[in-house]
């Protein structure tokens, strides 16, 4: 159960820091959903900040397990806020936002199942 653990909270905590990496870099079409959804662009950093931070706490968390908990658990709801402002906005790019959702909640399942 381990190993499930290690390569879905790696490859989740990778996707994080990219994401990071294009919202700190201004990527045009990241900027685009970021204006789409209503987030100033003086904002970004904020949720980059977050990304980070949730990759830190998913890595960490594979040697200290209540750290990937806490890590998984925010990194669920980050994704629901996300859901939640493409829904406000009724912005038709929210597949991303849900499918992360949904491998950030499997993160969290399989940390809290491994222990």
């Amino acid at each position: 159960m381990f190993i499930n653990t290690a390569i879905v909270s790696s490859l989740l905590a990778a996707v994080l820091l990219m994401s990071a990496q294009a919202k700190l870099t201004h990527r045009a079409a990241v900027m685009k959903t970021m204006e789409s959804v209503g987030v100033p662009e003086e904002k970004v950093w904020l949720l980059a900040s977050a990304e980070v931070a949730g990759a830190a706490g998913l890595a960490a968390g594979l040697w200290w397990w209540p750290l990937g908990v806490a890590a998984a658990a925010g990194v669920v709801l980050y994704f629901v806020g996300a859901v939640s402002s493409h829904l406000r906005k009724y912005d038709p790019k929210i597949a991303p936002a849900s499918l992360l959702v949904i491998w950030s909640a499997a993160a969290l399942v399989l940390r809290t199942a491994s222990h």
